[in-house]
Formats: structure tokens, C-alpha cells, sequence
């Protein structure tokens, strides 16, 4: 059955970066070329962080000069705030990116897997669990936590799957719909799609209004060339409520997320048939 077409594609070349359009990518086994394929690591406490620790992390904007493919992946140019530019492999760039976030940190290409002691989480900021996980997640007191069995089991010990940046899996969906029913929700908050961080957004028909990619959990799904399988629910952090580009910031965002969206925003979605997708190209739930 097809569900509507692709109307966006977005890769994020630096981990929680503000990240680039493009029209057309091939989908391998890591999802987009050179998605999440640089990343921040933490000189303070350790591990490699996102924005869910260092949110003026969303103030910085990355791209790629240089077209990456899964065999070869550039250094992609770090925009700081006020235009400045610089490449993530430049000698420099880790003390100007740490002025600009007033954190120190280093820059980091992705390492291999075994490589487990890059990958393994940092030093928390909070002792109390709960308490930590209540900051990362951005809930309220009264507000319950996110289901943590339905992640892998690797994110326990570890920032992301050891050898990638990503949260969860490679791929994150989010339709259409889902932002028209959020907007309908919060008619007080800016829902726009950069707060939300997919990968590939999905036009449905008009007049469709809720959590449309919800019911795809546990289907395979082709697009293209490509067929993937959606495997899990997004539960939604803080960094959806932080303030970056001409967005505010907005912490009662979350507080719909979580009381009309069971927490939930986007799907997570492993390739399982590689191929080239691009926008405009339909989405068929098999």
C-alpha cells in the first residue's frame, strides 16, 4: 500500500549539528552516506556527546563539499556561529569549535567497533539514575520515563552502537502528518521538522492528521530502490525543546509529546535491501 512520497532527505554530517537537504542518496546497511559519520567527544567527562549534554551543539551547522559515499567519507565544514567555517579535520578546528560551545572538546571521524573504549558513555551529571535520565529525556517529575527496553541493549554501556553516532539505529522517518497533528496539538509551538532530526520525511495525503508512521513498526517498508524495516517508536530527549537557527526554545513541546504522543516522535528503520531513494519517490508499507 502506498503511503504517500518522499518529501525530504536530511543527512547530519557532525552528531547533533545542524545538518543539510539533499535530493537523492543511496541506502546501505549504516543508512546515508556520511549521516552522523563525525561526532564531538567530551574533554570534561568523557564519552562521545550529542546536544542531549551540550546543546549548543544545535547552533552548529555541517555540510559536505565533497559528495560521501560508504567507501570514502570527507571531512565535512563546520559552520560556527556568526559564518565562520572551518573543516573538521583541521588542526584547529577542535579548540575553535570548543570556544564556540565554550565546552572542550575534541572532533572525531567514526573508529572501528572494537574500538569500545571511544564508544563507552561518559561520566553522568547527575549520581541519581533517575534524575540523569529525567535531564536527557526532558521530563517532568510527574512525567514517565521512555520504555529503555526497546533500545538495544549495547546503548546500556555504551553512547551509540559501537562503530556509528547514532542514537538507536540508522535510519529516523517522520511523516507529514505527524507534524500537521503536533502542530494541532501545541498551536502555541513552532513544529518544524528541524527539531525532530529525520532522515527522511514522508508527504501523506491531505487531511491526514496523526501519528501516521506509528503503525509501520514491525513492517518492511520500500522506498526506491530500497526496502527497510521499521523496527521501533522514537522516543523523544530534551532536543526537541532546545532553542537554535530561528526556533525558541520550548520545553512545553515536550510536555505534548509526551501527554498525547506516548512519548513517541519518528520511527527507527534498519535497511534491509539497499538502493537509492529520492524525494518524490513513493513509500510503500509491503
Amino acid at each position: 500500500m502506498i503511503v504517500g512520497r518522499i518529501r525530504e532527505l536530511w543527512r547530519y554530517p557532525v552528531k547533533s549539528m545542524i545538518g543539510e537537504r539533499i535530493d537523492a542518496t543511496p541506502l546501505g546497511a549504516n543508512g546515508i552516506p556520511g549521516d552522523r559519520a563525525w561526532a564531538v567527544r567530551d574533554e570534561e567527562r568523557g564519552g562521545i556527546r550529542g546536544a542531549k549534554k551540550i546543546a549548543a551543539l544545535m547552533r552548529l551547522r555541517a555540510r559536505y563539499r565533497e559528495e560521501p559515499t560508504a567507501a570514502r567519507v570527507p571531512a565535512p565544514e563546520i559552520e560556527l556561529p556568526g559564518g565562520a567555517t572551518l573543516r573538521a579535520s583541521d588542526a584547529n578546528a577542535a579548540q575553535r569549535v570548543s570556544d564556540a560551545l565554550e565546552h572542550k572538546i575534541s572532533l572525531w571521524p567514526l573508529v572501528p567497533a572494537d574500538q569500545l573504549d571511544h564508544y563507552r558513555r561518559g561520566a553522568p551529571t547527575h549520581e541519581d539514575m533517575e534524575q540523569e535520565l529525567r535531564s536527557i529525556f526532558g521530563r517532568n517529575p510527574d512525567e514517565p520515563l521512555p520504555d529503555l527496553s526497546t533500545f538495544p541493549p549495547e546503548l546500556f554501556q555504551f553512547e551509540s552502537p559501537p562503530g556509528t553516532y547514532f542514537d538507536a539505529l540508522p535510519l529516523l522517518l517522520l511523516t507529514d502528518a505527524t507534524l500537521r497533528r503536533l502542530q494541532k496539538l501545541a498551536p502555541k509551538s513552532r513544529v518544524d521538522v528541524r527539531r525532530f532530526r529525520p532522515n527522511l520525511v514522508v508527504a501523506t495525503p491531505d487531511g491526514v492528521e496523526e501519528f501516521a508512521e506509528i503503525d509501520w513498526v514491525g513492517k518492511r517498508v520500500r522506498i526506491g530502490e530500497a526496502e527497510i524495516s521499521v523496527a521501533m517508536a522514537c522516543p523523544r530527549c530534551v532536543m526537541i525543546t532546545h532553542g537554535f537557527d530561528d526556533l525558541p526554545q520550548d520545553t512545553g513541546l515536550m510536555r505534548t509529546v509526551v501527554r498525547e504522543a506516548n512519548q513517541n516522535v519518528g520511527v527507527y528503520a534498519r535497511v534491509e535491501r539497499p538502493g537509492r531513494v529520492a524525494v518524490g519517490d513513493a513509500v510503500e508499507v509491503l
